[in-house]
């Protein structure tokens, strides 16, 4: 009964299932990352992502009045707003934290200095006393107060174009970038045509080479770290970005060389023969046949190296800086985290526009991944 056409084994039901287990666990914390980037701090606190579009009924925190005092009727009156421009409908107040839904919206009470307090469901409030309240120190409010979704591009405006306030990712993304891009792109190159000559040219030690490519695989970068500064700066390079892009196409080159060599050594010989027999020139071969047939292995590396500069924060430090011209995205995150543990909008703003662009890169490329990371793997 088990080979009965149209029905599926148990390892295949079971595979499916992981794989949709696997993307479920992937999707709903990026789903909720990219929801909460889009409300606000009291929203993110107050409620779980997943009820971002229903109208919330929550405890405030606590709110100190603030305010003008005027004279109006013969006393002396502070008045405002809870909210400043939010739509929030208050339901129950308190003054102190043991009791914080003391009072219903519309009533008043009278504060331990002498002044009269009363809060409006629409978070107006009116302090008044008969004497001037320019030396008291103003009390704060608890409130519980539904309020209905909201969203906005505020976070994205703070993160993105606001560094003055300590919390722009603008320059860091920019930084990334620039450090990304070159780092991606020079190992490619330089790599690309390493793996041609192990794969196709004979010349003596190549395989003593393609040996050495594969021990260096396993070679951690911490241990090249500081040698590798040291060199840097014998010979005058130093920090910054031509550093870094050397040092990273440094450690990216042995996974290039044995994606691509593989990769290469795999393509039909008839083709690289007949291009021989009719006088084509090795720099030849490579350029018009060999890099287009190769193009799955290419974008497979640069998915894994572009991904791995652009999440990449030890390198940076290292070989970079850490000034505010020079620090990347993961190193401005963990400023964020460091210093503003409390702004989950800014946090998951930032941490957003971080993903983005790897996301966009691996989506776009992810149909090559797969071929590429193949390559000779079969026979």
């Amino acid at each position: 009964m088990d080979n009965i056409a149209g029905s599926k084994p148990a390892l295949v039901w079971a595979v499916h299932i992981s794989a949709a287990l696997l993307v479920a666990l992937w999707l709903f914390p990026t789903l909720g990352l990219l929801v909460s980037s889009f409300r606000t701090g009291d929203q993110i606190s107050g409620s779980g992502w997943w009820q971002a579009l229903s109208t919330q009924e929550a405890q405030l925190p606590a709110i100190r009045l603030k305010g003008e005092e005027v004279q109006k009727d013969g006393a002396f009156v502070i008045e405002g707003n809870l909210f400043d421009g939010r739509t929030s409908t208050i339901s129950r107040w308190g003054i102190n934290s043991r009791d914080p839904n003391a009072f219903a919206a519309g009533e008043s009470t009278t504060l331990p200095d002498g002044p009269t307090l009363t809060l409006q469901e629409d978070g107006a409030f009116a302090l008044s006393s008969t004497s001037t309240m320019a030396e008291m120190r103003m009390p704060r409010v608890f409130a519980t107060a539904t309020t209905p979704p909201e969203f906005t591009l505020q976070n994205y405006n703070n993160v993105l174009f606001q560094p003055k306030a300590g919390q722009g990712v603008g320059q860091a993304f920019l930084n990334t970038l620039t450090v990304s891009i070159p780092a991606t792109i020079i190992p490619i190159l330089i790599a690309a045509f390493a793996a041609y000559a192990l794969a196709w040219m004979e010349f003596p030690g190549r395989a003593l080479l393609v040996a050495a490519v594969v021990g260096l695989l396993v070679v951690p970068l911490q241990l090249a770290l500081i040698p590798l500064l040291q060199f840097h700066n014998s010979i005058g390079i130093g920090k910054g970005y031509l550093g870094v892009w050397l040092a990273h196409t440094g450690f990216g080159l042995p996974l290039a060389i044995y994606l691509l060599r593989n990769y290469m050594a795999g393509l039909p010989r008839d083709i690289i023969e007949n291009a021989k027999v009719d006088g084509a020139t090795d720099f030849q071969i490579f350029t018009r046949i060999i890099l287009p047939l190769s193009f799955p292995a290419l974008a497979s590396f640069a998915i894994f190296q572009f991904l791995w500069t652009w999440n990449d924060l030890l390198v940076a430090l290292v070989f970079l800086g850490s000034g505010d011209d020079q620090m990347v995205l993961t190193g401005t995150l963990l400023n964020l985290m460091g210093s503003r543990g409390g702004d989950w909008e800014i946090l998951s703003a930032s941490a957003f526009v971080s993903i983005a662009v790897p996301l966009a890169v691996f989506f776009l490329m992810q149909k090559y991944l797969v071929r590429g990371l193949l390559a000779g793997s079969v026979k």
